[in-house]
């Protein structure tokens, strides 16, 4: 039976809040710390842009304690439910630092519970978040992460991700041709610099997109993951790390990222590779076709959606052979 604590501490003045999920007894237990999306992805891994409370990082929580894991799963500071009252201290704070002193306070706060043990930590991040772990493992932190798991990691540029996404959104609207000049454009005075300045001609939800990224609150941050790609840090990741693009993933593309992954870790033998094929973005188990998605949502946090079994077995397998291997008495 898993036991879950609700925890907080706080980060420059402001209260952080997570959830340690861990197995029954006294352990020390391998710990995972599960790092969310973009955006107001709350610690559960769901978002108030999306219908629906059944969020993956909360269903994974649960298989790791059910497999002999304890997990930390934490809300940035700009998600959950304390989002609005945060946002005031944070605008023109937010930046890819400040999202890497976030998990740095959360990985300490799950080593202080007493329960974990801090020479088995795994790092487990999903799209954006990924970027915050690679961050991570590769700074020099006080508990360093005995492997990482790279969940649907951006191989190449957001800025790519967000044209390609558009793009095939796009070709799904009368017009979308036209329309998208007109975010190539927008994003291409952004890339040099200046405003989106999207055109008013776009559709509003359209252009409520680009303007996100000029949103005072968002920047630094913005600016910074417009353009970077887990290719420019994972080649100096040395510790076992397990990369995943789901064949159902419409935002990271097992194909074109996945090549561009597997190139940047050429000669790597820590880097392990693998694309379950019926995977969406968030490792839900998903029949549709992208297309499909993208006519009919993305439905990733509905009540009758499971994880996808193939993900599920594929990173607990590997997670539990990194943390047996480090756990394993010294021989004599």
């Amino acid at each position: 039976m898993a036991v879950s604590i609700d925890v907080s501490w706080q980060v420059d003045g402001i209260e952080m809040y997570g959830t340690v999920v861990r197995p029954d007894g006294l352990g020390p237990f391998p710990g995972v710390v599960l790092v969310a999306g973009s955006g107001p992805t709350d610690r559960d891994w769901c978002s108030p842009l999306l219908p629906g409370e059944n969020g993956a990082g909360k269903l994974f929580a649960g298989a790791f304690a059910a497999a002999g894991f304890a997990s930390m799963r934490y809300d940035k500071r700009a998600s959950g439910p304390h989002v609005m009252e945060n946002l005031p201290q944070l605008i023109g704070k937010m930046s890819m630092a400040s999202h890497l002193d976030e998990l740095t306070s959360a990985v300490d706060a799950f080593v202080a519970q007493g329960f974990v043990d801090a020479t088995r930590l795994i790092g487990f991040g999903n799209s954006e978040g990924t970027l915050h772990v690679l961050h991570y493992a590769t700074g020099g932190e006080s508990y360093p992460f005995a492997g990482v798991v790279l969940a649907a990691p951006p191989g190449r540029p957001v800025r790519e991700l967000l044209l390609m996404q558009l793009r095939l959104q796009l070709s799904q609207t009368p017009g979308g041709d036209d329309m998208m000049v007109l975010v190539e454009q927008a994003c291409a005075r952004y890339e040099e610099g200046q405003s989106m300045d999207p055109d008013p001609s776009l559709p509003e939800q359209l252009r409520m997109v680009l303007l996100s990224f000029d949103t005072p609150a968002n920047l630094p941050l913005a600016r910074e993951l417009f353009g970077e790609s887990a290719c420019d840090t994972l080649p100096r990741v040395t510790v076992p790390t397990l990369v995943l693009i789901g064949g159902k993933d419409f935002q990271v593309d097992a194909q074109a990222d996945g090549a561009a992954l597997r190139t940047a870790t050429l000669g790597m033998p820590n880097v392990t590779f693998a694309f379950p094929p019926d995977a969406n973005h968030v490792f839900k188990h998903e029949t549709r076709t992208p297309a499909e998605i993208v006519a009919g949502g993305t439905a990733y946090n509905d009540a009758d959606t499971n994880l996808d079994a193939e993900s599920l077995r594929i990173i607990l397998d590997w997670i539990a052979g990194v943390t047996s291997v480090i756990g394993e008495a010294p021989t004599v």
